[in-house]
C-alpha cells in the first residue's frame, strides 16, 4: 500500500473531537510508567461501526463485543503491566465485564449502615464473585496502571490510533501494542454520506470503499520499533493459518493471533517467522472457568522477552 492511500483516508475523514487532549493523557500515563520503570502496552478492543449518514441512525457494524481485549487486559495487568485500553463504546471493559447488571440487582438488598443513611448489601455468590474483583479493581485504581479511552466509528477509531502511535513511539521497543480490535473492511468516505437519515421509501444501493491496512504505516512509519501484535480472525479453518502468514509476510510485524470464529474462547494459533504454535483449552478447562487469554499472554510475554533480548545482542 501506498502512503497515498491511508494519507487519503485521514484528509477525507476528519478526526473527533479532542485527539490532542487524547494525546496527551496517553504521554502522561507513559511518562508517569516509564518513570516507576512499569512495562506498558496498548490494548484495542471491541468492533467498529461504518455510518450510513452524518446524523447517523443506520450503520454497518462487525462481529465484536470486546470479550479478548477486556479479559486480555486484566491479565497484562496481573503481569504488572500498565494497560492504555482502547475501546468501542459500550464494549465489554476489563472487570466491569463480570456484572451482569440484572444478577446484581437480584443480589442486592437496601438497607441502612450504621449512621442510619442508605446503603445496599450484596448477597450470595455475587457478592463472593464481586469482592475479589472490587479489591483488585481498586488496587489498580490507585497504582494509575490502567487508561481506558472510548471510539466509536471507523474513522474515530483511525484517528485514535494514529494519535496514540505518537504518543507511544518514543518508547520505542518498550512497548506491546496488541491489536484485538475488529476493524471494519469497507467504509464511506464522510464526502459521500447522507446528511440526515436515508429514506426507506425505496431500494438502497451502498457502494462501500476498501479500508486501507493501517498495519503498513503503523509497522514501518508511525512506530517501528514496537512489538506488534495483530489477530486474524476467520470463519473457514481452512484458510486461517495461510491468511495469517500472509499478513505477517505482508506487514512485517511480530506476531498474528489466529483465531476461528467457532473456537476462538478454546483454541488459537501463534504465528511468527519461525513458527507456528497452538494454544488449546481442554473441555475440562473451559468448563472451570479457565480463559484462554490468560495463556496467551503469558506466551505472548514469552515472544516479547525473547524480542527484546535479540534487540540487545545486535548492540
Amino acid at each position: 500500500m501506498s502512503d497515498k492511500e491511508w494519507k487519503k483516508f485521514y484528509e477525507e475523514n476528519p478526526p473527533p473531537k479532542g485527539l490532542l487532549e487524547i494525546k496527551t493523557m496517553i504521554s502522561n500515563f507513559c511518562n508517569y510508567h516509564v518513570s516507576m520503570e512499569n512495562n506498558i502496552v496498548l490494548i484495542t478492543s471491541g468492533g467498529t461501526s461504518v455510518p450510513l449518514e452524518h446524523s447517523t441512525v443506520r450503520f454497518v457494524d462487525n462481529f465484536s463485543a470486546g470479550a479478548r481485549g477486556a479479559s486480555s487486559a486484566e491479565y497484562f495487568l496481573r503481569e504488572g503491566y500498565a494497560v492504555i485500553y482502547m475501546h468501542r463504546e459500550k464494549a465489554l471493559e476489563p472487570f466491569f465485564r463480570h456484572i451482569v447488571p440484572s444478577e446484581l440487582f437480584d443480589s442486592s438488598v437496601p438497607c441502612k449502615n450504621d449512621y442510619g443513611t442508605n446503603s445496599i448489601k450484596v448477597e450470595g455468590s455475587v457478592c463472593d464473585r464481586l469482592v475479589p474483583l472490587l479489591n483488585e479493581y481498586k488496587k489498580i485504581q490507585e497504582k494509575r496502571m490502567l487508561l481506558k479511552l472510548q471510539f466509536n466509528t471507523l474513522s474515530s477509531y483511525l484517528h485514535m490510533l494514529y494519535i496514540a502511535a505518537q504518543a507511544i513511539r518514543p518508547l520505542g521497543k518498550d512497548v506491546i501494542l496488541y491489536l484485538a480490535a475488529a476493524v471494519s473492511d469497507f467504509y464511506i468516505p464522510a464526502k459521500d454520506m447522507a446528511e440526515h437519515k436515508i429514506s426507506s421509501d425505496e431500494p438502497l444501493n451502498l457502494t462501500l470503499r476498501v479500508v486501507p491496512k493501517m498495519l503498513t504505516p503503523l509497522v514501518h512509519h508511525w512506530i517501528p520499533e514496537a512489538f506488534i501484535v495483530s489477530f486474524k480472525l476467520e470463519t473457514d479453518s481452512s484458510l486461517l493459518l495461510k491468511k495469517a502468514r500472509g499478513a505477517l509476510e505482508k506487514y512485517g510485524h511480530n506476531l498474528v493471533i489466529a483465531n476461528e470464529l467457532h473456537k476462538r474462547k478454546q483454541e488459537v494459533v501463534f504465528v511468527t517467522k519461525d513458527e507456528e504454535k497452538k494454544i488449546f483449552l481442554s473441555n475440562e478447562e473451559l468448563k472451570s472457568g479457565k480463559e484462554i487469554e490468560e495463556q496467551i499472554v503469558k506466551d505472548l510475554l514469552c515472544h516479547y522477552s525473547k524480542f527484546k533480548n535479540q534487540i540487545g545482542d545486535r548492540k
